[in-house]
């Protein structure tokens, strides 16, 4: 999969994360169990978004 693709897939994962994390939020049963382990994965997806980015720079 080439770069571009790859990181537009990343980014489309982060988007869904942080709407699986405002619909957590807003429940009145909210659980923070949960809650911190999408923050978590939301947290690992743009760090690697960022680290493909910058590695893209590098080479160009």
């Amino acid at each position: 999969m080439p770069l571009q693709n790859h990181l537009v897939e990343l980014e489309r994962k982060h988007r869904a994360l942080e709407r699986e994390i405002q619909d957590t939020l807003n429940k009145p049963s909210m659980d923070d169990i949960r809650l911190a382990q999408l923050k978590r994965r939301k947290l690992q997806l743009k760090d690697e978004i960022t680290r493909l980015r910058t590695s893209d720079m590098e080479i160009h």
